[in-house]
């Protein structure tokens, strides 16, 4: 650029715009270098270039994004400067009437190539040759620079010159060249910011330090130095360079001698300013040594373009960002050589020479380059305004609103160059960044990206904790006492149903035994993998030291932060209770009791013995000590709200409603044990009970909910609402479709049927819950079966006393909850007649009262549960959670 177009430049925008052309595309790359100076002091870099410095400063969707745009410049840069040399080339080939096919376009494509060619093998090579061959480049441009300023100072030496344009320093001419004077050219009208767009990438060189900087010895001190005095070099010579042909040339010449009105031939002249872009070889004390000079200037920056290019591709395919570039992260010979990557940009390359046109692809790329620069100087002001505690540069000389007004610099500048373009650039970034952001890498590199999602995080929950609760905000956020991990999948398959969407679990591990530390982080990264994996949005706590009961107090007390704290308990039911021993049968009541006594609402889940996995599905053998598997105060009053309708229907105690007999008034209907209001499309009674047991005949798989799956809500009784919420959340967002929810409803007192079935029904249609069928339960006053009482007696036969005890069932506790028992018993068996082929049974479940001991409570959902499809007990607070 410095020997083809400046004089071109020049022309178009005059001394004065060039000037200001020069001045911007410096105050760019200025407030950039600060930037990057800034990001390059704070911590070690590695390979990569720009990609790893955006990547660990903003994260790895920006860093990407803006990595591969920035490779894709540089490669099509590699070709532009790459063509800029193979059109001096064949200048110089025409001036000796030589050429290859046709001194133009099939020339630059075949000596472009194996210029390419030639470049990548040095690059591969080694920094070693590169950096010789730059060496030597660098010289003969500063000998080309300074050979051009003594010839434009001494003057024309011959008549034939002067008839070409050169006429020697004068203020006429300074005078006459000093405003624009756009024209048509390669193919349009130019203006300013065409023309901007034409100088740009010959700025771009101030990365060139960034995208090495895994093989500098000391980036953090190199690249500052090293770019800013680049910088002020380049700068220096392009205004000098631009003021003397400005102040030496004409516009516009006709080349021939003795003409007295040189620019006579105007528009259509064969020399001058605007027309030959060799004019700088006219001017020069030795014209041979400007070619020397702009072949080492365009080869020395396509050989810095090649260099970086395979080594941030290397760098995103080694932090598999992208699958298609994992195959370049290939590292060869002891410095780690990215040779397939050297492959992939001489491809790119070769590619966009084909163009053969320098000014079509130099307002191409700088849109990618602006873009790179912009989200330079956004890292900065990122981390400086979100200030990281890792934010600490050695760097002290940038400003984070400077560096704000150089990305939004950028952003102008894209805009104005080409709107088209700008559009294309921000689309094919954007598409870049959501590809990553739906990936979702696995990085942690403590980028500024992260420090702003952690303060927002906090701000929000202090926020969320300081203002008031309000039942159209409420989310179900679990506590699931599921133990080591993959002890219990089921439990966890449940909770991840409930927190799908919009909430999260804490998943407890109480261990009794002391662990080591590398025994802590094995159960910690297997939790986390397997939350990944199955996409749960849960959190792993592990306690240890503690027994179960201490353990299930802790968590109560002091899990969660604010109101984003647990407020549902979900544990296992104990499927072994009644041959267990006394101690570990009390233990797993009185944590039942206490997440009561703590204001929590209770869910306890239990799958068929035939769905729970063998033993080898064990994370590890269990040790002797028997794990207990994993909801209130008393019952507040009833609160003065749209919900409290329903406990004027509903029972708002867990003891079912037996001071009467469970009769409705009928209305020329005849009694059934069951009265049945379809309100969609109803259930064949035909459906088979044995073909849906058959599924849960086989080992524990996750549970397949589908639009076919039936699940059945037995709504007991009022409890705030929690055990029709979350069977509803379970029921919507169970996989892709929606379950068949049928609900048994108990309403209260004496009712006609009808009426029963329409308070209930508007309740429900006021909490705008969706179900396919309203039961009403009737005939639960009826005496069970004497199989029923057998299968009672069975199971509380190693858990008696004489005497009234917490945990063992006394002969006076027995007659006292005897009618209850009773009850539950009648229960059942309504329970098999209508829900043994569901897929899913929601049950409410008893509250824990004084007085009740561990076997009785536990024998009464052993009668609701025991050969049952898998079923979830549910019990609020009393807490209203659900409203109209």
């Amino acid at each position: 650029m410095l020997f083809l177009r400046i004089s071109w430049v020049v022309a178009q925008a005059g001394i004065a715009y060039s000037v200001v052309i020069i001045f911007i595309s410096g105050v760019v790359c200025v407030i950039t270098t600060l930037s990057l100076s800034a990001i390059c002091t704070n911590g070690e870099l590695q390979g990569g270039g720009v990609y790893f410095l955006v990547s660990r400063s903003l994260g790895a969707e920006l860093g990407a994004s803006v990595g591969i745009i920035f490779a894709f410049a540089n490669a099509v840069a590699a070709s532009m400067n790459t063509i800029g040399f193979c059109d001096s080339l064949n200048e110089l080939l025409k001036s000796k009437n030589m050429r290859i096919i046709d001194n133009g376009p099939n020339d630059t494509r075949i000596v472009g190539a194996i210029a390419l060619l030639v470049m990548c093998f040095i690059c591969a090579v080694g920094m070693d040759w590169e950096t010789k061959t730059q060496n030597f480049l660098i010289t003969i441009i500063v000998t080309a620079i300074s050979n051009y300023i003594l010839g434009a100072v001494l003057g024309p030496t011959s008549d034939e010159a002067r008839a070409q344009g050169f006429v020697g320093l004068s203020a006429d001419r300074l005078k006459a060249n000093w405003l624009p004077d756009y024209r048509y050219s390669e193919g349009m009208h130019h203006g300013f910011f065409s023309v901007f767009a034409v100088y740009f990438p010959a700025v771009t060189g101030v990365q060139a330090g960034a995208n090495i900087c895994g093989d500098l010895k000391d980036p953090g001190t190199a690249i500052p130095k090293g770019t800013f005095l680049a910088l002020g070099i380049s700068i220096t010579s392009y205004l000098a360079m631009a003021s003397l042909s400005g102040a030496a040339a004409m516009r516009d010449a006709s080349g021939v001698v003795g003409d007295q009105a040189a620019d006579s031939c105007k528009p259509n002249c064969p020399y001058g300013l605007h027309n030959n872009y060799q004019i700088m070889q006219l001017m020069a004390f030795w014209s041979p040594l400007i070619y020397a000079g702009c072949w080492a200037a365009t080869l020395s920056t396509a050989l810095t373009n090649l260099l970086s290019v395979p080594r941030l591709i290397q760098a995103l395919g080694f932090d598999r960002i992208y699958p298609g570039l994992i195959f370049f992260s290939k590292r060869y010979g002891k410095h780690g050589e990215p040779y397939r990557g050297y492959v992939l940009v001489f491809c790119v390359s070769v590619t966009f020479l084909l163009i053969a046109d320098l000014n079509a692809i130099a307002p191409l790329i700088t849109n990618f380059y602006l873009a790179s620069y912009a989200l330079i100087n956004f890292c900065t002001f990122h981390a400086a305004f979100f200030k990281p505690i890792n934010w600490r540069p050695r760097f002290r000389f940038f400003n984070i609103w400077v560096s704000l007004a150089g990305f939004l610099l950028c952003l102008t500048i894209m805009m104005v160059i080409s709107w088209v373009m700008a559009l294309l650039t921000t689309f094919i970034f954007i598409t870049l960044y959501l590809l990553v952001l739906y990936r979702k890498p696995e990085t942690s590199w403590g980028s500024s990206t992260d420090a702003q999602r952690y303060q927002e995080t906090i701000t929000n929950i202090l926020v969320i904790s300081q203002r008031t609760a309000n039942i159209k905000s409420f989310y179900p956020q679990l506590l699931v006492l599921a133990g080591k991990p993959g002890l219990r999948p089921w439990l966890l398959d449940m909770a991840g149903f409930i927190t799908k969407v919009g909430s999260f679990m804490i998943v407890a591990d109480i261990e009794p035994a002391k662990l080591s530390l590398p025994e802590r982080e094995k159960r910690r990264i297997m939790a986390e993998e397997c939350y990944r994996r199955e996409k749960l949005r849960a959190f792993y706590i592990l306690l240890q030291e503690f027994n179960y009961e201490q353990g299930i107090l802790a968590f109560l007390q002091v899990a969660g932060i604010g109101r984003i704290a647990p407020n549902v308990i979900l544990l296992g039911y104990k499927h072994n209770w009644p041959i267990c021993s006394h101690e570990i049968l009390l233990t797993y009541y009185r944590m039942i009791r206490a997440s009561f006594k703590h204001g929590r609402s209770v869910s306890i889940l239990r799958v068929p013995s035939n769905m729970r996995p063998p033993d080898k599905w064990m994370s590890s053998p269990r040790s002797g000590r028997e794990d207990p598997s994993w909801t209130l105060p008393d019952e507040p009053s009833p609160q003065e709200t749209i919900h409290s309708r329903a406990v004027t229907v509903m029972n708002s105690d867990s003891d079912l409603e037996l001071e009467s007999p469970m009769r409705y008034i009928a209305e020329d209907v005849p009694e059934t044990a069951l009265s049945v209001q379809v309100n969609q499309s109803p259930i064949s009674s035909a459906q088979s009970s044995k073909s849906r047991m058959s599924a849960r005949r086989l080992n524990y798989k996750q549970f397949n909910f589908h639009s076919s799956s039936i699940m059945d809500v037995w709504w007991l009784f009022d409890d705030g609402g929690m055990n029709i919420l979350l069977p509803y959340i379970i029921a919507r967002r169970s996989n892709k479709e929606k379950m068949t929810m049928r609900i048994f409803a108990l309403p209260r007192g004496k009712q006609r049927r009808n009426t029963a079935l329409e308070e209930v029904a508007k309740i429900l249609n006021t909490f705008r819950i969706e179900y396919s069928q309203l039961i009403l339960v009737e005939g639960l006053s009826e005496k069970p079966s004497d199989n029923s009482w057998k299968f009672f007696h069975s199971i509380v036969s190693n858990h008696k006393c004489s005497s009234d005890d917490e945990c063992l069932l006394s002969d006076a506790e027995a007659i006292r909850l005897h009618t209850k028992t009773t009850k539950y018993l009648r229960l059942r068996e309504l329970l098999i007649e209508n829900s043994y082929g569901a897929d899913l049974v929601v049950m409410s479940l008893p509250f824990t009262r004084e007085g009740t001991s561990a076997t009785i409570y536990m024998a009464w959902l052993e009668i609701m549960s025991h050969d049952m499809p898998p079923t979830l007990f549910v019990r609020g607070n009393s807490t209203v959670v659900i409203d109209g």
